[in-house]
């Protein structure tokens, strides 16, 4: 019902379980998908790791559950997006128009815990240096990929690094192919989970 007053936005399907979510989403091929965790015949996770392996759309995460379990395993089974359904009615519909843009999100509440409870964080900086993942990026791309995962914009990069924007998205987009990520969001938690960021820095 909040979605469907939008002009821009079409409800295409409603699933009432992650199987039938599976079994739409291949079906309709919706840009964006809604997915709750906690239902019955298949949960949200395995739907949003079975949506995301077979490329049939991207997945946000919405769920009454603030839970950390919950969040780091929708963001690792690819995940877009993680809101909590007390999202305000615009800013859900907000959250569609920029996933579906190809951008990722988290809800304000939730961001701060992707930095600082990532359980696989390694114990210090040089940790990074042994992970074979980042051995793929040049120097300027870790750097990219470092100032990404504080959450910096396209435009704050360029301003730190002294580039044009069109460049840092060259940087971005290369990061993102390279790793394998589908967006922002997989390149925070990456970013943590090799140690190249750790929390509070």
């Amino acid at each position: 019902m909040m979605l469907g007053v939008e002009d821009d936005i079409e409800v295409v399907g409603e699933a009432s379980d992650g199987a039938e979510a599976v079994t739409l989403a291949r079906r309709l091929q919706p840009d964006v998908i809604l997915m709750d965790v906690q239902m019955p015949v298949m949960d949200g996770i395995e739907a949003t790791a079975t949506i995301v392996r077979e490329d049939i759309g991207k997945v946000i995460i919405l769920t009454t559950f603030d839970r950390d379990d919950y969040l780091f395993d929708g963001l690792r089974a690819g995940a877009s997006g993680y809101l909590l359904k007390n999202t305000d009615p615009d800013d859900l519909a907000d959250a569609v128009r920029a996933v579906g843009h190809g951008h990722a999100l988290l809800a304000p509440e939730v961001t701060r815990r992707v930095i600082s409870q990532l359980d696989t964080v390694p114990s210090s900086p040089q940790a990074a240096q042994r992970d074979s993942r980042l051995d793929l990026l040049t120097a300027r791309e870790r750097e990219v990929l470092g100032l990404m995962a504080r959450g910096l914009s396209n435009s704050e990069i360029a301003g730190e690094l002294y580039l044009g924007e069109a460049t840092v998205k060259t940087h971005v987009s290369s990061v993102l192919s390279k790793l394998h990520l589908r967006d922002r969001v997989q390149a925070v938690v990456l970013a943590y989970e090799t140690g190249l960021i750790l929390p509070g820095e």
